[in-house]
């Protein structure tokens, strides 16, 4: 071995102990980046394209899903059907995505990404497609009509998970270690954007049931260009070669053997259950905040408005987190303190909710509410698949997903039984449709302490390594070259 190649390996040494002792987190991740020999990497315009795709097709499933649930009444009105029949073409998402996410997870981690997206993108546009039919003459069930929905539906649910569960896979496969976060970041809260879209577009679009034929039409054309676009823009499997280290060396186990590991593995376990407890108590509280706020007087426009702000607030926070992480990669400080922060808004919003005319404070706190927990869904999903490495990243997200599904059931049945009947509600606002006037103060309060008793047991208990950056720095990679850096380099 000559003189430089010793004194190359005795300083990979050097740095390979260094990150064993090392947390990987802040500063220390910092100076260890930076003694690292380079190592470059080449990424693709067309990754970009990718992500696009997916967001389409994650915003598009998220508007099929909650099409209805704006227009409930009308919707039951216009199928002679009752409202909990049309409750059920939401609730249809929920059931079919616990098992459907185990095949999704099989999908994504052995088939590949691009299987993945495309079986969604058909899924969705078959089911937006059948779901016209119960309004075509020429195929008229008569009262058996609404079946065609529900068939809909659940073709819709049965994409969910696949696209669900890609961002996290999309990131570490086609984007470099700066950019991860952002990625995952952009393609996972694009199903929030279309949560929100369905809930403005579908009470605009119909004003009376002999509206939902183009309610159901308009919906329609983003699943048929999410499916095109899919079916002629995504090409490639994975990337022609890899953006990152752990990219170039996936070792990642059989799809048994990393379900085996991922249950093995403490932090990633402790994780989990913290992070799905969150995910269920957001689903809860976006399905019950119209129920929550009717009885102490407040109209349904303000609910509207509030769970509209819910998710913008969201996004915004998700946004700037995404890029702090990605800068810094404190994943673990920025989810405890964020979770903590969502902890007690949630503590606000159970208290000011059932007091009367405090509009401006329940807007506040529902903004800052949906800002510090939907900004931790991209950053704690990074964060599983760091301190899980090197199970695939399909089944580090898709186990937190089936386990949120299933406390999502739990919850709601709870939450639905500690609501009693409120006899002296004068200034109930509720509608027919709604049902009588519950007092849900016990059941706030219950989301308040499920959240505050998730966020400190994740504080005290989760403690991690980063895995995945340990692997990539210890394997001498850090800097990272586009297709316009390469052409450079060449004419050189």
């Amino acid at each position: 071995m000559d003189a430089e190649s010793a004194s190359s390996h005795s300083s990979n040494s050097n740095n390979n102990n260094n990150l064993q002792g090392s947390r990987l987190s802040g500063t220390s991740l910092e100076k260890i980046v930076a003694e690292s020999p380079p190592e470059s990497y080449k990424v693709y315009k067309r990754r970009w394209l990718l992500l696009g795709v997916v967001c389409l097709l994650n915003c598009s499933n998220s508007m099929l899903w909650l099409t209805f649930a704006p227009v409930a009444d009308k919707t039951a009105e216009q199928f002679h059907t009752s409202m909990d029949m049309v409750n059920w073409l939401s609730l249809v998402y929920l059931v079919i995505s616990i098992p459907v996410g185990f095949i999704a997870i099989w999908i994504l981690d052995t088939v590949g990404l691009k299987c993945a997206v495309i079986l969604c993108a058909w899924l969705n546009m078959m089911g937006s497609v059948i779901r016209i039919f119960s309004i075509l003459d020429f195929l008229d069930l008569g009262s058996l009509n609404f079946v065609y929905l529900l068939v809909g539906q659940c073709l819709c649910g049965m994409a969910q998970p696949l696209i669900i569960f890609s961002p996290t896979k999309l990131a570490a496969l086609w984007f470099p270690e700066h950019q991860r976060a952002t990625a995952n970041m952009i393609a996972s809260m694009s199903n929030p954007l279309g949560i929100l879209i369905a809930n403005l577009l579908s009470p605009a679009l119909v004003q009376k049931g002999k509206d939902i034929p183009l309610m159901l039409g308009v919906y329609a054309g983003p699943a048929v260009f999410a499916c095109a676009l899919a079916t002629l823009g995504v090409r490639d499997k994975v990337p022609p070669t890899p953006p990152s280290a752990s990219a170039s060396h996936s070792n990642s186990p059989s799809f048994f053997g990393g379900l085996k590991l991922l249950l093995r593995n403490t932090s990633y376990i402790i994780l989990a259950l913290s992070f799905a407890t969150g995910i269920a108590i957001f689903t809860c509280f976006s399905a019950l905040l119209e129920q929550i706020l009717c009885v102490n007087g407040y109209s349904n426009f303000f609910s509207g408005l509030s769970g509209a702000l819910f998710i913008v607030f969201g996004l915004i926070g998700a946004f700037f987190l995404g890029l702090y992480v990605d800068r810094t990669k404190k994943f673990t400080e920025a989810t405890k303190i964020f979770l903590c922060l969502s902890a007690l808004a949630s503590i606000g919003f159970a208290v000011v909710s059932q007091l009367r005319n405090q509009s401006y404070a329940l807007a506040t706190i529902t903004s800052l509410y949906g800002f510090f927990g939907f900004a931790i869904y991209p950053v704690a999903m990074e964060l599983a698949v760091e301190c899980s490495y090197p199970v695939g990243e399909g089944s580090s997200s898709g186990l937190i997903f089936v386990i949120s599904q299933l406390l999502g059931v739990v919850f709601m049945l709870l939450l639905q039984s500690l609501a009693v009947e409120k006899k002296d509600a004068p200034f109930s606002t509720c509608t027919s449709a709604i049902g009588k006037a519950l007092d849900w103060s016990t059941s706030t309060l219950m989301m308040a302490g499920i959240c505050s008793l998730a966020a400190c047991f994740f504080v005290a208990a989760f403690h991690t390594n980063y895995k995945r950056i340990f692997a990539e720095i210890s394997h001498d990679f850090s800097v990272n070259k586009t297709e316009e850096d390469f052409a450079v380099t060449a004419e050189k």
